[in-house]
C-alpha cells in the first residue's frame, strides 16, 4: 500500500540526508539563501539612495550577492524552483539579513556585520579544498569590497553630526541581536566556527570604536534561541519581503520571457 505524500507544497527542501552530498546541499542552501535575501532587501534601495553614488553601490553589491545566490542554489537543484517556489519555513537563511532596510544607518550596519562574517567566511573557505572554494575564492574578493563600504559609512556616520551618530548607534544596537546566529555551525561547512566569531567580535569591534561608537551589550542570542532563520523559522517582515519577491514568478507559472 502506497502512503500518500502529505507534504505541503512549496515547504520541501532538497534532501539533505545522504553523505557528503546531502551536506553540501544543506549548506549551499543556508549560504545561497543568505545572499539571496540580502540581494532583495538591497535592491529595495533602488529609486531611493540617498544620493546617486550610493544608489550605484547598493546596487552592485545586490547584483553580486545575486551572483553568489545563483551559483549557490543551482548546488542544490533549481535554482528558480528554490527562489520562488518555496514557502517561507523553507528558507534556511540567518535572521540577520531578512530584516527590513529601515533608514540608511540601518542598512549599512546590517552591511558591517554580514560582509564582515560573509568575508572571514569565504576567506577560509577559499584557503580549503571543499565543494566551495571555488566560488569562495570569487567571491571573497567581492565581499571585500561589501565590507569596506560597511566600514567607512559606519566611521562617517558614527563619527559625523549628533544626529547621524545617533542613527548608527540604534541601528547597531537593534541588529545586535541577530548577530549571533551566524556563528550556529552549518552542516557542510566546515571551519572554526568559534575561532571566526572571534575574529568577526574583534573587527567590528575596531571599527565601531574608531566611528567613536559602544559595542552593543545586550545578548546575541535572543533572537536565534528558538531555532531561527537556519531551521526555517523566520521574523515577521520576512513573509511579506517573500511575497514581494515571488509574486511576479507565481503569477505566471512557467511562463517564457
Amino acid at each position: 500500500m502506497t502512503t500518500p505524500d502529505t507534504t505541503t507544497p512549496g515547504t520541501e527542501t532538497p534532501d539533505t540526508t545522504t553523505e557528503p552530498a546531502g551536506r553540501t546541499t544543506a549548506a549551499a542552501l543556508a549560504l545561497g539563501d543568505d545572499a539571496l535575501v540580502l540581494s532583495h532587501r538591497l535592491g529595495e534601495w533602488a529609486g531611493h539612495a540617498p544620493v546617486l553614488e550610493e544608489e550605484v553601490a547598493l546596487a552592485n553589491i545586490a547584483l553580486d550577492l545575486l551572483g553568489q545566490a545563483r551559483v549557490l542554489l543551482s548546488m542544490a537543484g533549481d535554482e528558480d524552483e528554490l527562489a520562488y517556489l518555496r514557502e517561507e519555513r523553507a528558507f534556511r537563511n540567518v535572521q540577520l539579513v531578512e530584516q527590513p532596510n529601515g533608514d540608511f544607518a540601518h542598512t549599512i550596519a546590517r552591511q558591517l556585520y554580514f560582509s564582515t562574517y560573509q568575508h572571514l567566511l569565504y576567506d577560509r573557505l577559499a584557503a580549503g579544498d571543499g565543494p566551495f572554494a571555488g566560488l569562495a575564492a570569487k567571491a571573497v574578493k567581492e565581499v571585500a569590497y561589501h565590507r569596506d563600504h560597511a566600514e567607512q559609512w559606519t566611521l562617517r556616520l558614527g563619527d559625523g553630526t549628533d544626529t547621524s551618530r545617533e542613527r548608527m548607534r540604534r541601528a547597531c544596537e537593534t541588529l545586535w541581536r541577530f548577530t549571533g546566529e551566524m556563528f550556529q555551525p552549518v552542516d557542510g561547512v566546515d571551519t572554526d566556527w568559534a575561532g571566526m566569531e572571534a575574529a568577526w567580535l574583534e573587527s567590528v569591534g575596531e571599527v565601531l570604536r574608531r566611528a567613536t561608537l559602544s559595542v552593543p551589550e545586550g545578548p546575541r542570542t535572543g533572537a536565534w534561541s528558538a531555532g531561527a532563520g537556519r531551521q526555517g523559522l523566520h521574523t515577521e517582515p520576512f513573509g511579506r519581503m517573500l511575497a514581494e519577491m515571488q509574486h511576479l514568478h507565481r503569477s505566471h507559472p512557467g511562463a517564457s520571457w
